[in-house]
């Protein structure tokens, strides 16, 4: 089965590095419209949903949604970045092994 994203265009790019297709929207009415189009490929059995995007889908929409077997619409939170992360701290640690010198971060 495949793997869709849904996701405002500012994070798109880095879902297609990943090669994942992107549908790009900016609004609740946008993104209900695209998962939509993604449930009904029979091949499409996941669809990421930009974590903003996701909240701002009507709940009677989100109803119906969980009443379907395939796909499971899944939010994905978008990268935070006013906080370390705990992906940069593992990423430093690896660093630190490959290189034997602790990277300080910003």
């Amino acid at each position: 089965m495949k793997v869709r994203v849904v996701s405002r265009p500012v994070l798109a790019a880095g879902f297609e590095l990943a090669g994942l297709s992107v549908t790009r929207a900016e609004g609740g009415a946008a993104t209900a419209e695209a998962i939509w189009r993604w449930a009904a490929d029979r091949d499409v059995g996941v669809v990421l949903v930009d974590d903003a995007l996701y909240r701002a889908l009507p709940q009677d929409f989100l109803a119906r949604l969980d009443r379907r077997a395939l796909p499971v619409v899944a939010p994905v939170p978008a990268p935070r970045w006013d906080e370390r992360s705990e992906a940069e701290a593992y990423i430093l640690e690896i660093l630190r092994q490959a290189i034997g010198y602790r990277v300080r971060p910003r």
